[in-house]
């Protein structure tokens, strides 16, 4: 319906090959649902080694692709593009600056990145079809302070790089842990000038030396328990929040995207301080809240009838094969999800296809070749996937009726707080 907003949804794109030319039918089902919408949102894990050129930035996890990914991405039904990762800075600002022009020949609607840091603050806006899009992308790291955009001043150049939404990780020691800890750095002569050199490229922080302490890059701070706390610059969430608020209050359907590597030690778990920060950004305005990091699915939340997914997992995931990390088969199962919005913006429905990223063979049989793009998941899986996610929604009083091989949320059921699965057989 012409009244009718559609948006498809899918994991991170970790894209390195061309995929214009694959004609598999499995594919071309895929590309057929993000090519339905009228947005198709996705996260280019990458950067662009382009006319700019670059340098390696990073050892092991390092990653480029050429300038014809964005096309394929354009080809797939991908319209809008978070461009805010712990990838996009891995050939430096010149990286940037070939992913910022390579978007733009493509003519995507794309955020997360800049010339400076007022540049990569802000909530892009663009005209597609009848509808008023924004995008507010921005990264949480942890990353080297250096791949963020800075702005320039007293005869320091601007930085063209990502946008930073500034957080913190604190270690909560009790008292006899901290205290051992503390007379630890006295013992090895720990000064504030040699941990200044240890910060580098980033600043030292500004401690209570009575109840904190820097170990070396490392925050612990005296507590009557012991815990790991995820702390969210004020500053910073404010200048991010308010760059959804002047989109939304414009008129635009506003999308914001955090990609992030704090995770729990089990990657399906929504850490507490991003489901905090998600519900502020649609406090503020945006209308869908979209995180990838931890690379599998995790929960949806219907929160004032905007849909919050943490985590889409993966859709594209062009890896070596000596990367063993992504073993695991969460890694490889996703799934599309293809919202319905009202003129008002809200939420009419999500339907979720699920998707196994290298195909079904792969995941079944390590002796077979991985497909370098994501197909439909057979029945079986299919409800294996569904069934998992399932389970993670429950706690956010989310319910997915399931019929067949796809499933559907909707707002009602997402805010009534059910505690089920209903097989529909």
């Amino acid at each position: 319906m012409a009244s009718t907003l559609t948006v498809a949804v899918t994991g991170q794109s970790l894209i390195r090959h061309d995929l214009r030319d694959v004609t598999d039918d499995r594919f071309q089902e895929v590309i057929g649902i993000i090519q339905a919408a009228d947005i198709g949102f996705t996260n280019f894990e990458s950067t662009i080694y382009g006319r700019h050129g670059g340098w390696p930035l990073k050892g092991s996890f390092f990653g480029c692709a050429p300038a014809a990914v964005m096309a394929a991405l354009k080809h797939v039904g991908f319209n809008v593009l978070s461009l805010a990762n712990n990838h996009a800075f891995d050939l430096g600002p010149s990286g940037v600056l070939s992913t910022i022009e390579e978007a733009e020949s493509e003519g995507f609607l794309y955020a997360g990145v800049g010339m400076d840091r007022r540049d990569a603050e802000r909530a892009a806006e663009k005209q597609l079809g009848r509808w008023k899009i924004g995008l507010s992308a921005m990264d949480a790291g942890p990353g080297p302070a250096f791949m963020y955009a800075d702005d320039g001043g007293n005869a320091r150049p601007p930085r063209p790089g990502v946008n930073r939404l500034d957080v913190s990780r604190i270690f909560e020691l009790e008292m006899p842990s901290f205290d051992r800890l503390q007379e630890l750095q006295r013992s090895l002569k720990s000064t504030a000038l040699e941990r200044a050199n240890y910060a580098q490229p980033a600043d030292t922080p500004v401690l209570d030396g009575t109840l904190e302490l820097d170990f070396y890059g490392t925050v612990f701070r005296r507590s009557d328990h012991t815990a790991k706390r995820i702390l969210i610059g004020a500053q910073s969430a404010n200048s991010q929040l308010e760059a959804i608020r002047k989109a939304a209050s414009a008129g635009s359907f506003v999308i914001a995207y955090l990609h992030h590597h704090h995770w729990e030690p089990d990657w399906h778990e929504v850490p507490e301080w991003v489901r905090t920060f998600a519900h502020r950004c649609v406090d503020a305005g945006a209308r869908m809240f979209v995180s990838h990091g931890a690379p599998v699915l995790q929960a949806i939340e219907i929160y004032r009838r905007a849909p919050i997914f943490y985590g889409l997992g993966n859709f594209i995931f062009h890896t070596d094969d000596n990367e063993k990390e992504w073993s695991p088969r969460a890694v490889w199962e996703s799934a599309i999800a293809s919202c319905a919005f009202n003129t008002d913006f809200e939420l009419l429905g999500i339907d979720l296809t699920p998707i196994i990223v290298g195909g079904i063979d792969a995941l079944e049989n390590p002796h077979c070749t991985r497909l370098p793009f994501p197909v439909p998941a057979p029945r079986e899986a299919a409800h294996r996937i569904l069934d998992g996610l399932a389970r993670r929604c429950e706690p956010f009083g989310t319910e997915i009726v399931r019929q067949e091989s796809l499933g559907t949320i909707l707002p009602a059921i997402g805010s009534a707080g059910a505690d089920r699965l209903r097989a529909v057989e």
